[in-house]
């Protein structure tokens, strides 16, 4: 039976890029595009995902994507592989094969999550990447028969002891999380709470550090 899997690389880790696109309506949005998953080389968890299986991999999630298909992603990940909408910050537009690397591409979305995330990047705040899938693992560490449900977006330190846990775990259970949550969810309508969203994140940013 196949095992969850769950690995992440760090913003630097994953040589992440981000970049705004102006859209059809005049407006703007975020990408996010660096490594998604290493393939050939032991990573912390101490597993080893061969080039092969990265590339069988990418391939499904691009013909998904090629085919229509949405491919959500969340801020934080959960210990399942449900994807659950009410966490939904991003979706995959692009992944491919660079070498040994599976690349992938994602854009913010204009969700409650999504808006935490943008302005959080926007502050200057390094964030992760996180792959989420299922697969076998050998008494060597080796990885066969995998697939990549989804990529999420994960806190990680930029400083000593600044931001130690996961964005959405923090916001569900910080004393702030009503005010910024719901600055985030009214901004997907409001632009005017934009403004008000970064002051938010600002001061919760602030809360991590205490």
């Amino acid at each position: 039976m196949a095992l969850p899997l769950v690995e992440a690389l760090t913003f630097d880790q994953a040589g992440m890029r981000t970049q705004l696109v102006e859209n059809a309506s005049g407006g703007k949005d975020l990408y996010m595009e660096g490594i998604f998953i290493q393939g050939g080389v032991k990573n912390q968890n101490q597993r080893v995902y061969p080039v092969s299986e990265i590339a069988r991999a990418c391939s499904n999630i691009a013909e998904k994507i090629k085919n229509g298909m949405s491919v959500l992603g969340e801020a934080d990940h959960p210990d399942d592989l449900q994807v659950n909408l009410d966490r939904v910050s991003h979706m995959i537009t692009n992944m491919y094969m660079n070498e040994n690397n599976g690349i992938g591409k994602l854009k913010i979305l204009p969700t409650p999550m999504g808006n935490i995330v943008k302005t959080l990047l926007e502050s200057g705040v390094k964030l992760g990447v996180s792959s989420r899938g299922s697969g076998n693992v050998n008494e060597s560490g080796g990885v066969t028969d995998f697939e990549i449900v989804t990529v999420d977006i994960v806190a990680q330190p930029s400083a000593p002891d600044a931001y130690p846990k996961a964005i959405y775990e923090r916001v569900m259970h910080d004393r702030r999380r009503n005010a910024l949550w719901g600055v985030a969810d009214a901004a997907r309508y409001d632009t005017k709470a934009q403004k008000h969203l970064k002051e938010e994140v600002l001061r919760f940013i602030d809360n991590l550090k205490k």
